[in-house]
């Protein structure tokens, strides 16, 4: 199955993480599990959103897919290399 795109939030914070669960849960129950988060528009992300990202990559990898990131800048890609979490995504 094709991965779906989806296009990060300027701001990805507490207001946005709701509305990405959401959307994500959506595509998940429509039985798709690959994504693909293109930050290519986002300049920040705090904790909630990270932590949004991460319960989502779990419930794709227990359905067999999974959440790639692509076009972080080096202050979203900063976040993610302190928080680590550059060993569990595939950055592209």
């Amino acid at each position: 199955m094709s991965e779906i795109v989806i296009d990060m939030p300027e701001m990805f914070s507490v207001e946005e993480a709701s509305e990405f669960r959401e959307k994500i849960r959506g595509h998940i129950d429509g039985g798709f599990s690959s994504f693909v988060l293109d930050f290519g528009g986002c300049a920040f992300i705090d904790s909630t959103g990270l932590g949004v990202i991460v319960s989502s990559y779990k419930k794709c990898v227990e359905n067999g897919g999974t959440i790639k990131l692509k076009a972080l800048n080096a202050n979203v890609l900063k976040i993610f290399e302190l928080t680590r979490l550059t060993h569990v995504f595939e950055i592209l």
